[in-house]
């Protein structure tokens, strides 16, 4: 009786819970990866199964993420999978026009389950209709793997890789579980060959692929939740409430959540890939230590910054090139405005993307005149003037990252009212005693992201020169650190809204 029981419970547990996502910080995720661990060593010798093994766990987390939308996801990837073949073997007229179908079946699949309310919502303002939100559920990822897949279509119409035959490697390569969800949006031709070759791992990649969980684990769980449901959420819900210097520490806060929620994401990826034998992109790199808002883009979020450099930005100068400066001009506000879209459907991320595209644009038309500016001042490039570009850069992101947190303008809006008319700097003091762990929070995390990267290589290095049982206590001791951080329902990650 006591084993039907614990069999129906582990039934219960495989099964798809909208409310409880299989999310890498959960035991769940532990317990099953450790297994696969073991499965993908054990199989490492016979590459068929090898690829097999890790497609159905790659199902298996989809399907706890999404349910039944698991179906859609193998669907799509069927559909790129035939349309890459055909790209390849189809001659003129007809390789083009496959191949914008292709691109085309993509974006209907993100524009109709991302964007149709979204539509519905303008075209009920705007011509004052009463047509009702259609009831869907938004499939997890679905930005990421549409994205990885127009670039594989693009890099075979291209003809710069060719079509994948290997329907398991192509299936791994689409619904890879490291990624599928949240990115990075790793390129074909760099993921897979790495399917293809023999599964190698040495001590030296064991000991970072650790390091990198044990940083995302601390990212996540330890500073961007406790910042956001103890701090940001409550600020960002009714801005009123707070006067503006708590408004402005939750926007500084928030900068942090974000940034330690998608980049600790990413640490765990790369560690949870790197077990298993692939390397994915980096998608991080000290994003708030950028002198320009152009720098800024070159270290957040790479793996997109790079797609929408290649496929949008790219072709697009290069189309409207008879226009001289002007077309990166477009190019830049039209590149950047789409930026905003593809993460949300709501007018204030189409906002947020338009704003960069114009700072960046501004920055662009600028540079020089800064530059002889400079030169005539006789102010050099030293280390203040280069803190003084990177102060002002992170608060010209930080205010961007308002629109991209408030769940309306109109909030936005009183967010951005409370910052400039009723800052009252004299509270400060209070809400550091009354709230010391978030101020720490903050305070430790900007000085831990600010601090040289010769530092950061140093404690990796470390790290990786510490005895295997050392290892194993830090392991453990950052798992119990979390744990005990954990003092509420497991929290998603900010970017599966995306």
């Amino acid at each position: 009786m006591n084993n039907l029981i614990d069999f129906g419970k582990l039934w219960t547990l495989l099964q798809f819970d909208n409310a409880d996502p299989l999310v890498f910080q959960s035991s769940l995720f532990l317990f099953c990866f450790i297994l696969l661990l073991l499965v993908n060593r054990l199989t490492a010798k016979n590459k068929i199964l090898r690829v097999s093994v890790l497609l159905l766990f790659s199902v298996f987390f989809y399907y706890k993420l999404s349910g039944s939308l698991v179906l859609l996801l193998l669907a799509s990837a069927l559909v790129n999978y035939s349309i890459g073949i055909g790209i390849e073997k189809g001659r003129g007229i007809s390789k083009n026009i496959l191949f914008y179908l292709g691109v085309a079946a993509n974006l209907f699949l993100l524009g109709y389950f991302k964007y149709t309310n979204f539509f519905i919502e303008i075209a009920n303002s705007t011509l004052h209709k009463s047509i009702q939100p259609v009831e869907m559920l938004i499939p997890l990822g679905i930005s990421f793997y549409t994205f990885k897949a127009i670039s594989y279509l693009i890099e075979v119409k291209w003809e710069t890789m060719q079509a994948e035959k290997n329907i398991l490697d192509f299936f791994l390569y689409y619904i890879f579980f490291a990624n599928i969800s949240m990115g990075p949006i790793d390129r074909a031709y760099l993921f897979l060959p790495q399917v293809k070759e023999k599964f190698r791992l040495n001590k030296n990649q064991i000991s970072i692929a650790v390091y990198l969980i044990i940083l995302g684990l601390i990212k996540k769980v330890v500073i961007a939740d406790y910042l956001g449901l103890n701090f940001v959420d409550r600020v960002f819900e009714s801005p009123t409430r707070f006067t503006g210097i708590e408004n402005l520490l939750a926007s500084y806060a928030y900068s942090l959540q974000l940034y330690c929620d998608f980049s600790g994401y990413t640490d765990m990826a790369l560690g949870v890939a790197s077990l298993l034998g692939f390397n994915l992109m980096a998608n991080f790199n000290n994003p708030y230590k950028a002198k320009s808002i152009a720098e800024f883009w070159r270290r957040w979020h790479i793996s997109l910054s790079s797609w929408l450099q290649d496929y949008l930005f790219k072709p697009m100068q290069l189309g409207m090139r008879s226009l001289g400066m002007l077309s990166n001009v477009i190019a830049i506000f039209i590149t950047f405005t789409i930026c905003g879209i593809w993460h949300g459907a709501g007018i204030n991320f189409v906002l947020w993307g338009a704003l960069h595209g114009i700072l960046l644009i501004f920055g662009m038309l600028t540079a020089k005149p800064k530059d002889r500016l400079y030169t005539k001042l006789g102010i050099k490039n030293n280390w203040i003037l280069n803190i003084f570009k990177t102060f002002i850069t992170f608060n010209l992101i930080t205010f961007a990252w308002i629109l991209f947190r408030a769940s309306s303008l109109e909030l936005a809006k009183e967010v951005y009212m409370q910052i400039f008319t009723f800052l009252h700097i004299e509270v400060l003091p209070q809400f550091v005693k009354g709230f010391p762990v978030i101020a720490a929070l903050i305070v430790v995390g900007y000085f831990i992201h600010f601090l040289p990267e010769r530092f950061e290589n140093w404690v990796k290095e470390l790290f990786i020169k510490t005895p295997l049982p050392l290892k194993a206590v830090i392991l453990a001791l950052a798992i119990y650190i979390t744990a005990q951080a954990k003092f509420a329902d497991l929290q998603p990650f900010l970017y599966f809204q995306f």
